[in-house]
């Protein structure tokens, strides 16, 4: 029986798993889209938008609330990041009630065969479409 067992173990141990789940959402909000394994991915993928939530109450509440950031950098590896969040992500998402990432199964990984995915912010910020866009293009030469 499975009764009031809660999370995903991903075959670490709990200070892994603790530095897996801050590497993976730092990344996230860094690059506003990242390509992982399917389980890793719902692994974090709660405490990525809860995150978010919890810098639009901060901006919601004065503008700069230090508690707010306080439990962002917790999590985040990187101060760069945390400033990022709140000063573009967080905005960006305002209105929105929830639901801020998207994730988009790419396929299988060839040597074990895991479903990759690709877990992306929704509403992408000038310098990703940029980047994409660049992607496509240089795509399209070789």
């Amino acid at each position: 029986m499975k009764h009031r067992v809660a999370g995903r173990k991903l075959g670490r141990n709990t200070s892994q798993r603790s530095a897996l789940r801050r590497g993976l959402i730092t990344e996230l909000f860094r690059h506003e889209r990242i390509s992982t394994t399917e389980a890793k991915a719902r692994f974090m993928r709660g405490d990525a938008e809860h995150l978010i939530t919890i810098a639009k109450n901060g901006l919601a509440e004065g503008g700069n609330s230090v508690h707010a950031h306080r439990l962002a950098a917790k999590v985040l590896t990187d101060p760069e990041v945390t400033k990022r969040l709140f000063n573009e992500i967080a905005p960006r998402f305002a209105e929105r009630p929830g639901g801020y990432t998207r994730m988009v199964k790419v396929g299988s990984r060839v040597g074990d065969g895991a479903q990759i995915v690709i877990l992306e912010l929704v509403e992408k910020g000038a310098s990703t479409e940029a980047s994409a866009k660049d992607a496509k293009a240089a795509r399209g030469r070789k």
